[in-house]
């Protein structure tokens, strides 16, 4: 990163001040040049510092080599529009693609390079792979093709330099995206996508830097391979028992490798040619029919890609009745990333969208997304387009009656406060256990293809227990399956008790789980030595460890005795009784310990037992539908409480607030709530989020 940019301690740093990165999205090239700055200035008059654009290079070729940066479409002048944003000290961050996506019918690329046969990614048998989406299905891409990189170059090496000239000191560039929501064109499913030679070529690369000999990887898939380029990836599962699975779960693992290769290859491109603001990237949003209900994990693996990059965040487009979707994907955003940050919070909406949301969707979305962590977003869209309705600004420049009042009050509440300022009160981390959704991908049973269209089948690409395998492969249940209700259950508990958590993953680096006094994580037959190993130093530095429903026997080979078996034999061990009587096994070990929750049934009381008597803070209320978050200033004793009613029936709330006062002030509605003895009583209407100032 630049002298001039930088991100320290979850805030974005600009020429030494911080500066906010709540922004909007503004199309330059879908407005007349005439028309930018009477919208920019409504753009400010909303009370954004900041935008977002897309610089699609689809819209400025020509032909090969030839581009329209406003010589024959004044529309077209990237440059001339950054300088306004400069002139009117609007920060930018801008997303060159080269997939943007945008409803543009060859989704930011050229015509050229979508028709070319030789750039395409390829099928199981070879053909291509076609996404279905509006206004005309498209062939999927593969960024493994050298001939498509090279085509890439000639793109960056005509627009880096215009947004070189306005990076800092000289203008208002602060960050830029690589990509766009890179995810196999929403092939997410593993069997569909991307089976080029190319691919081909960096999957056996990815297994030779694994295993480093071809006889360490037939020891794994007990095989007799003669070396690696004879190996070919699955193209469907077709397991049987578990030393059949290594070779299908080194598949799913690639497909993250995949990912990040990609997205590392295209920011090494823009750093050779100038680019030193933050680069960043967006993962799609991980929602399919009915919302999802575990966190976003494989194909896409934000720890190990922050890794290359500066930062990543998911995108949302989600309404009130998702509310745990919104909670998930913040939660995990929070938990992982070094700057928690929304791409695209969804502001209007696409017209082909079957049920879409509406502003106040807008306005729950938005609370519920601070409440769980989430620091800073950019709304897409604030200002409207061809292909999307509903935004508080028109590309003509006319205001939204409805929208545009109610954004004006949501950002100036948002001002009140710096929420970069203010730390969630939490002591407790839920880790996504990366190895099973590993394994409930690698086990996936129905190709399907990705579908930017509404799904009519009640399943989606994404993985789950409708179309994944039911075998055991000789442990008790199957753990693909078994997985996510642990998941589902340990989260549930944790909410309906009123303990707030960040959710973790196992990709993430150790230091990231010190902070917490409390672990929770699932944990069946197999474990991997990583994760193991991470487990075992957070429990010697004296982290408390809750796991269920067992402690793993073998390690990722199937064949060899966890360490964390290991380390466990050594530890002294007892049963206590939860309040249910229900028996809880415990290890100390060292300054730590381990818990063991072996039935699901009693994870809810087993958890208030362990964290109460850990001490762990939690927010009572009378009303388990209920949701609350505790935030607390990182300089001075300034408390705010976000209480949730995620529920569509209206719930008369008790709140026992957490600190002594007998007054709240409701930010939002600037109105001041009396308490009684330490106790809130309000009643929260069906899907309202109050944020109160204690």
């Amino acid at each position: 990163m630049t002298e001039h940019v930088q991100i320290n301690n979850e805030n974005f740093v600009f020429d030494g001040q911080v500066v906010s990165m709540y922004s909007g999205s503004v199309h330059y090239w879908r407005i007349k040049q005439e028309r930018w700055s009477e919208i920019l200035d409504k753009v400010k008059g909303l009370g954004f510092t900041g935008i977002t654009t897309y610089i699609p290079w689809e819209i400025h070729e020509i032909t090969r080599g030839v581009f329209d940066f406003g010589e024959i479409e004044p529309s077209k002048d990237i440059d001339k529009f950054l300088s306004l944003c400069d002139e009117k000290g609007i920060t930018v961050s801008v997303r060159p693609g080269p997939q943007i996506n945008s409803e543009l019918t060859w989704f930011g690329f050229p015509e050229r390079i979508i028709k070319n046969a030789n750039y395409q990614a390829k099928n199981p048998k070879g053909g291509k792979v076609i996404l279905n989406q509006v206004p005309k299905p498209i062939p999927a891409l593969s960024y493994t093709n050298e001939n498509f990189l090279a085509e890439v170059d000639i793109w960056y090496d005509a627009i880096c330099p215009i947004l070189k000239k306005h990076q800092p000191p000289k203008g208002n560039l602060v960050a830029v995206q690589i990509d766009n929501e890179m995810g196999y064109f929403f092939h997410i499913n593993p069997y569909t996508t991307d089976y080029s030679e190319s691919s081909k070529t960096l999957y056996r690369s990815f297994l030779k830097e694994k295993y480093e000999s071809i006889q360490k990887l037939n020891n794994m898939y007990h095989s007799n391979y003669l070396c690696f380029e004879e190996i070919n990836p699955p193209v469907r599962f077709e397991g049987a028992s578990k030393d059949e699975l290594p070779y299908y779960l080194d598949w799913i693992e690639y497909r993250e490798y995949y990912l990040i290769n990609s997205i590392r290859n295209l920011g090494n491109r823009m750093r050779k040619r100038g680019i030193n603001v933050p680069l960043f990237h967006n993962y799609p949003h991980p929602l399919g029919p009915g919302g999802a209900s575990g966190a976003p994990s494989t194909p896409f693996n934000l720890p190990k890609l922050e890794e290359e990059i500066d930062f990543v965040g998911f995108d949302i487009y989600s309404k009130k009745e998702l509310y745990n979707h919104v909670k998930t994907i913040t939660s995990y955003v929070a938990g992982c990333s070094r700057f928690p940050y929304i791409p695209e919070l969804g502001t209007g909406v696409w017209p082909w969208y079957i049920k879409p949301g509406n502003i106040e969707d807008e306005v729950f979305t938005t609370k519920a997304a601070l409440m769980h962590g989430i620091k800073e977003f950019n709304r897409y869209m604030l200002v409207d387009r061809n292909k999307w309705l509903g935004s508080p600004i028109s590309h003509k420049g006319e205001i939204n009656k409805k929208s545009y009042p109610v954004h004006e009050k949501i950002t100036r509440n948002l001002m009140k406060f710096r929420w970069n300022d203010f730390d969630k009160q939490t002591d407790v981390l839920l880790v996504v256990n990366r190895d099973y959704d590993r394994l409930e991908a690698a086990t996936t049973l129905l190709p399907v293809e990705g579908d930017f269209l509404e799904s009519v089948f009640g399943f989606s690409e994404y993985p789950d227990s409708k179309i994944v395998s039911t075998n055991t492969f000789g442990f008790k249940k199957p753990i693909q399956i078994e997985k996510s209700n642990w998941f589902d259950t340990f989260y549930k508990a944790l909410s309906s008790g009123g303990f707030s958590f960040h959710l973790g993953d196992t990709a993430q680096v150790f230091e990231k789980w010190m902070k917490y006094k409390v672990v929770v994580i699932t944990s069946f037959e197999y474990l991997s030595e990583e994760i193991s190993k991470k487990l075992i130093k957070y429990i010697e530095i004296g982290g408390n460890l809750i796991i269920g429903p067992s402690i793993p026997e073998l390690n990722e080979s199937f064949k060899e005795i966890s360490s964390l078996k290991l380390f466990v034999e050594k530890a002294h061990r007892e049963i206590i009784k939860n309040s249910t009587n229900k028996a809880i096994e415990k290890y100390s070990i060292g300054k730590g310990s381990l818990f063991v929750i072996s039935e699901k049934e009693t994870v809810k009381s087993s958890i208030e037992n362990i964290l109460g008597n850990l001490k762990v803070s939690k927010i009572r209320m009378n009303n388990e539908k209920l949701d609350a978050v505790l935030y607390k200033h990182k300089s001075k004793d300034e408390f705010i409480l976000f209480i949730a009613n995620p529920t569509f029936e209206e719930i008369d709330a008790e709140i026992e607030l957490p600190i002594s006062t007998n007054m709240v002030t409701d930010v939002w509605n600037e109105e001041e709530i009396k308490t009684e003895n330490g106790i809130l009583k309000d009643k929260l209407s069906p899907y309202e989020i109050k944020i109160l100032k204690l």
